[in-house]
């Protein structure tokens, strides 16, 4: 009977954090749309999220992309089909690798970094200071947040893909010797606009899934040092796995 009473108290706290969240969004994007609009402080958010994001994206692309293209040429090379690189290298990342890991960089640099922003800003009480000044905490903190994910992690994602390719490239042409014209005319002739359509898809997604748990997860943190802490913490580890999870529904949907 113990068992199925903890289960039964773990099941119904699940239902209850997801109730809370799921509140907090709605009412975050509602916010986001009610006048006066905080505009300066959505530019301000974009610069954090993306533009902040660029070298560590800029970093993981360019290697991803050069690692593809020596283990995609060595394995092709088995069948002679070495000027097929190009079309492999750009599926993988457009599809697949350029989404998800872009979305995997963001978390770990900024996702982090919000939710302990939120969760000091409770330990120093600025919230009731907000409130106080009758300005809205959700419509000032956390709804540009939440949009300037949204709107940054689409564009990392397509600065991923480009630099993906380059390093595809740069491995493929110059350094194994693969044909220029067959690596371009390839990822020309077999790329379609459904595969760019799905993976800006999954980083519209990602990119909401992100700032949503980090913003609720610093949001709803304990106000103490190791409070914050934990919600850091499991603000990479929830948003990583739940990137996955979507990831994986995305993808059978879109296939």
């Amino acid at each position: 009977m113990e068992i199925a009473a903890s289960l039964g108290r773990y099941t119904l706290n699940c239902i209850q954090v997801f109730g809370r969240s799921g509140i907090f969004l709605c009412v975050s994007i509602f916010q986001a749309f009610v006048l006066p609009f905080r505009f300066f402080r959505l530019v301000k958010e974009i610069e954090f999220i993306g533009s902040k994001s660029f070298l560590i994206v800029f970093v993981t692309a360019l290697f991803t992309g050069m690692v593809l293209g020596i283990q995609g040429y060595y394995s092709l090379s088995q069948f002679g089909a070495e000027a097929a690189l190009g079309t492999m290298v750009a599926l993988s990342i457009i599809r697949e690798l350029g989404p998800v890991l872009c979305a995997l960089m963001v978390t770990g640099r900024a996702g982090s970094a919000i939710a302990a922003e939120i969760g000091i800003m409770k330990i120093t009480d600025q919230f009731p200071a907000l409130e106080m000044m009758a300005i809205d905490p959700l419509k000032y903190v956390i709804s540009p947040k939440i949009l300037a994910g949204i709107i940054s992690l689409p564009l990392l994602t397509a600065f991923f893909d480009l630099v993906g390719i380059a390093g595809g490239y740069l491995v493929g042409v110059k350094l194994l010797g693969v044909n220029e014209g067959a690596y371009i005319g390839r990822i020309v002739s077999a790329v379609t606009f459904t595969d760019i359509y799905g993976g800006i898809l999954k980083s519209f997604c990602f990119g909401g899934l992100i700032a949503w748990i980090s913003t609720f997860m610093g949001f709803s943190a304990e106000p103490t040092t190791e409070g914050v802490s934990r919600a850091t913490t499991n603000t990479v580890v929830v948003t990583s796995l739940s990137i996955l999870i979507v990831d994986y529904i995305l993808t059978s949907l879109l296939l």
